[in-house]
């Protein structure tokens, strides 16, 4: 009889077991389908003009200015939608650059459901409202991983303009496929992303489990109402005597 019973205890021990480890492995391996994510933008101001030929005036605006600027950048998502913002500026940055400053009113709305997107943009004294499909992206699936955020990430890379060439990194623990700016298209969240010819790297530095409001993910937008085609080419003549810096600025109106 006391076999019986020590039997039955190591029995119901062992289930026990299997039942915990079986809950803590799901835990694992579970994927997040909402929540909001910060991430670090950080800007090299001080290399375009390293690109530059040596002047006094250049030289003197390196030694004032800081190398690099830092500002915080959120996205907020479900599995419908995510929308992308500037979460807060760093009060100690001093920009270089003109046009470095970021604006708070800038946000990109990404339907995934309805694969399409919305994005108001301040461009000079202009303020447009982008409204296109998803962009169709390219992407290159490397075996490269790296862990940003506790997430494990796989890099991808793609092209915009032709030529520049933007590397990412996703997570499919986060099967949301959005990112910074209007990036996505891949099978996760882009929890990374670098365009060296931009000086520019984007990385998140902090994922939270939240469930977004209504409005929060359908933020109020307005500007004069434009696709990314028409905005390249009214960028295209209003810059077309400025050289690597008009070609920058259109680089960055196609985020």
């Amino acid at each position: 009889m006391k076999n019986i019973t020590l039997y039955n205890k190591m029995g119901f021990l062992l289930i026990l077991s299997l039942s915990l480890f079986s809950h803590a492995l799901f835990a694992q391996v579970q994927f997040i389908q909402s929540g909001k994510i910060e991430f670090e933008k950080k800007t090299n101001q001080h290399a375009p003009l390293l690109d530059e030929a040596e002047n006094i005036w250049n030289a003197e605006r390196l030694k004032v200015f800081p190398k690099f600027v830092t500002d915080t950048y959120e996205i907020k998502f479900n599995s419908n939608k995510s929308v992308y913002k500037l979460a807060k500026e760093n009060p100690n940055n001093r920009y270089l650059l003109w046009g470095g400053k970021p604006v708070d009113t800038d946000a990109t709305l990404q339907d995934l459901k309805q694969g399409t997107s919305v994005t108001q943009k301040e461009v000079f004294e202009n303020t447009y409202l982008i409204k296109d499909s998803s962009r169709t992206w390219e992407w290159k699936i490397a075996d490269e991983t790296r862990e940003i955020a506790g997430f494990e990430c796989r890099k991808a890379v793609t092209r915009i303009c032709d030529s520049v060439v933007v590397v990412a990194f996703y997570t499919d623990q986060i099967p949301v496929s959005a990112g910074p700016e209007s990036f996505g298209g891949l099978p996760g969240m882009i929890l990374g992303l670098a365009i060296p010819r931009l000086y520019t790297t984007w990385f998140a530095t902090k994922v939270e489990l939240t469930e977004p409001t209504n409005n929060e993910l359908n933020p109020k937008q307005k500007g004069k109402a434009i696709n990314r085609t028409q905005l390249t080419a009214e960028l295209q003549k209003g810059m077309k005597d400025w050289g690597k810096e008009g070609a920058s600025r259109i680089w960055m109106a196609q985020l």
